[in-house]
């Protein structure tokens, strides 16, 4: 009787946990999506060059998030806000033009952005499946689309973007399922900012493939 109560009150206490690092790493996914764009927006007049450095300064964050996250949460979540930002500055002289040559194609992708991301995130919170053969083949795959993105720049390929953007929402919808999948077994509150920032990562690629694709179309 006691070891089924004592059962009972650890499977209360696990289902307590998950749910209060879900709220934490959603909200967490929430606010760096806002420091994006603030980002994005008061760096749409940034040279290329500036954006490069800042895609680095951004790196150097997530690098300090894995050094800070067993030593201080707050100096872990500052570093998830200053990625945040920094990201927004990175890719603010690329979203600058698509929104000059298109705006609808922006507000487009970033629907289709939410429907995704909900989707696959909902698939891989719910299965029950063990998802770690699809991160790896997702890393391997995301390694050769980098590759495949590089001999693009050096080679006109008929439909080379188009491509590139199909493959790269197919590795990113099995990677957010698997990052989903990871906040789901997760049960260290701790974790919390890097699992946001991986999802969070998820996010904006999907959103700049869907980007690069309704921007195509116009």
């Amino acid at each position: 009787m006691s070891e089924s109560l004592s059962f009972g009150m650890a499977g209360t206490a696990r289902r307590d946990r998950t749910h209060t690092l879900f709220a934490q790493t959603m909200g967490y996914v929430a606010a760096t999506s806002g420091l994006f764009a603030l980002g994005a927006y008061a760096g749409r007049g940034l040279p290329g060059g500036l954006g490069i450095l800042a895609f680095v300064a951004a790196f150097g964050t997530l690098i300090g998030m894995q050094v800070t996250v067993r030593k201080s949460k707050p100096w872990t979540v500052a570093l998830l806000a200053a990625f945040g930002l920094l990201v927004g500055l990175a890719t603010a002289p690329v979203l600058a033009v698509y929104a000059g040559a298109d705006p609808r194609a922006l507000w487009q992708a970033g629907g289709a952005t939410a429907l995704f991301v909900a989707g696959f995130g909902a698939a891989g919170y719910a299965t029950r499946r063990d998802l770690a053969i699809v991160a790896k083949i997702g890393f391997w795959a995301l390694l050769a689309l980098i590759v495949f993105g590089l001999v693009l720049v050096f080679v006109d390929i008929p439909g080379g973007d188009l491509i590139y953007s199909i493959l790269g929402l197919v590795i990113f919808a099995g990677l957010t399922m698997v990052d989903f999948q990871r906040l789901r077994r997760s049960t260290e509150i701790d974790s919390a900012p890097l699992l946001a920032a991986s999802i969070f990562l998820d996010v904006l690629n999907v959103f700049l493939f869907f980007t690069q694709i309704f921007s195509r179309n116009e």
